[in-house]
């Protein structure tokens, strides 16, 4: 517990730091681009809308049905893309933080276990921005707000939780593994298909056995998250308390392993360049 205690508290002590290098981390990647930071939503937004012409409009997908509400496809699948994108995209960029940054990091006076928190913090913003059109949306779409989305800031700190946990230990393989980051894009890529974001777990309704080997994938508590407390379906971190005590123990245990991990190699980060 030292380990996850340390790093913790290094997250805390350069959280000035790791938002200044975040918004330097989205203006450098974009200054040679027109439209700029633009870009940062456009990308989801696009890849949103070819999804749902492929699933939604080419296989004619029916509305989906929650907790005996019908609601659009389209809507359904907003949600759950917004909160996927966050994961993906920062996930991939965080498990090359390290050795992709060490080079010029290692001359400056701060601990790595602040870098994979760079590029997640930047991808942060977007995903609140997309999380501020979805609300837009969804107000002109009839689903106003309701009381059930105080639940929202809940989900956006358990996402971010995720992510860093998971960052934390990939980070640290891909630095000492470089395989690990190949292999991972390829195993988000398919992760995609295994989380609800493209279609409902209802599906599998003739295969529970099937449904509760998947539930244990910690995105798809919170896409059903997300996606209960915008349509105002119901209290999901109450009423599926089981499934929320699941989840935070399995994050205690993730970021657990990230930090032991993390902290024993560290100072050795140097020698894998």
């Amino acid at each position: 517990m030292r380990s996850m205690w340390k790093v913790l508290q290094e997250q805390i002590a350069h959280f000035y730091l790791v938002r200044r290098l975040s918004i330097y981390d989205i203006k450098s990647k974009n200054q040679n681009n027109y439209l700029g930071i633009v870009w940062e939503v456009l990308t989801p937004v696009i890849s949103i809308l070819i999804y749902w012409f492929v699933f939604g409009t080419l296989r004619s997908r029916a509305p989906i049905e929650m907790d005996g509400m019908e609601v659009p496809f389209f809507f359904w699948l907003f949600i759950g893309f917004v909160v996927w994108t966050f994961f993906y995209q920062a996930s991939i960029e965080a498990s090359k933080s390290i050795y992709t940054r060490l080079k010029m990091l290692s001359k400056m006076n701060f601990p790595l276990s602040v870098i994979p928190n760079i590029p997640i913090f930047s991808k942060f913003y977007t995903h609140l921005i997309m999380l501020t059109i979805a609300f837009i949306v969804f107000q002109f779409a009839g689903y106003y707000v309701s009381v059930y989305f105080i639940q929202i800031p809940y989900f956006i700190f358990a996402t971010y939780v995720l992510v860093y946990s998971f960052a934390l230990i990939t980070s640290t393989l891909s630095t000492l593994i470089r395989d690990v980051h190949l292999v991972l894009n390829s195993l988000l890529r398919m992760l995609l298909y295994l989380s609800g974001v493209l279609w409902p777990l209802s599906m599998l309704s003739d295969f529970p056995k099937l449904v509760v080997i998947m539930q244990l994938n910690p995105l798809v508590y919170l896409i059903e998250g997300y996606r209960a407390a915008f349509f105002g379906t119901e209290w999901f971190l109450v009423t599926e308390w089981k499934y929320s005590l699941y989840f935070w123990g399995l994050m205690l245990v993730m970021l657990f392993i990230g930090s032991v991990l993390h902290i024993k190699f560290r100072r050795n980060f140097i020698d894998y360049l």
